[in-house]
């Protein structure tokens, strides 16, 4: 595969990445993009920290061999799981010229901007909750935010098999919403630390105080991603702006054309990969 291009890669274990790339195109059309799912092993929120670890590894050293300068781990699980050590001890010995991104930091940067009670709620795959990556990175920024968390662990299942909008999705985003809000009150803002999420926002807003905000992802790592590149242009300068966007899945290219169509509507051509 040439390496003339060089596009900005982003990886998912499935579909949900593609919200944030739809962002990503939305706002910087002029780039070139790699979307990468696994969908042959998704999804990864139940999986252990070394399998996904080595998943997401195997998944950033084809990103990179396929010309890819950067990277964003467009999935809330491998950024959890991954990033941190890829970032350490990977990188330096790949290329250190090379950058892998995840979503949490730039999710977590904005939380200042949005909550008036310094309460914040995250609703995300059981693996990004037992991770707790989002309380650790907002003691960081914030140490004044108290951050609760639940674990949605059927809302995944209910996006990738097309249930997200059906009555049966009603049941566990209730749930699992009613669970959220009984672990504090104070809460005025929740966080979709899923790329997934967003499908489900409708239901999502029915059994939500009209006071809460949603914060969706996708927006926000585009933001984050735009000020990245304008601060680094070492980065910048070397991924190309042809305005072309190629898709890879680990599984049936013809199940993701279809399935991906939900997440976003860029999809052209999907190409079966090996890792």
């Amino acid at each position: 595969m040439s390496t003339e291009i060089r596009p900005i890669g982003v990886f998912d274990s499935g579909y949900g990445g593609l919200t944030v790339l739809k962002e990503f195109i939305d706002l910087m059309p002029e780039y070139d993009y790699y979307y990468l799912g696994d969908n042959a092993r998704a999804p990864y929120g139940s999986r252990s920290f070394d399998a996904v670890y080595n998943y997401t590894l195997e998944a950033v050293n084809k990103l990179f061999e396929m010309g890819c300068e950067l990277i964003v781990l467009a999935c809330n699980t491998a950024s959890a799981k991954a990033l941190r050590t890829i970032q350490q001890n990977d990188l330096p010995k790949i290329d250190p010229q090379k950058r892998v991104l995840g979503v949490i930091r730039p999710s977590v940067e904005m939380l200042g901007e949005f909550t008036q009670t310094n309460n914040i709620g995250v609703l995300g795959t059981k693996g990004t909750i037992l991770s707790n990556s989002y309380p650790l990175e907002t003691k960081k920024f914030f140490p004044e935010i108290k951050v609760s968390q639940e674990a949605c662990p059927m809302w995944v299942s209910l996006v990738e098999n097309n249930e997200f909008d059906k009555a049966g999705a009603d049941y566990f985003v209730k749930k699992n919403i009613e669970s959220l809000l009984s672990k504090n009150s104070k809460i005025d803002s929740i966080i979709l630390a899923c790329t997934h999420y967003p499908l489900l926002i409708e239901k999502i807003k029915k059994y939500l105080p009209a006071n809460i905000q949603l914060l969706s992802q996708g927006k926000i790592v585009a933001e984050s991603l735009k000020d990245y590149l304008k601060r680094h242009p070492e980065i910048e300068n070397k991924c190309t702006k042809s305005g072309i966007y190629k898709f890879f899945t680990t599984d049936s290219p013809d199940v993701f054309k279809e399935q991906g169509q939900i997440f976003c509507n860029k999809i052209t051509e999907v190409e079966h990969i090996e890792l």
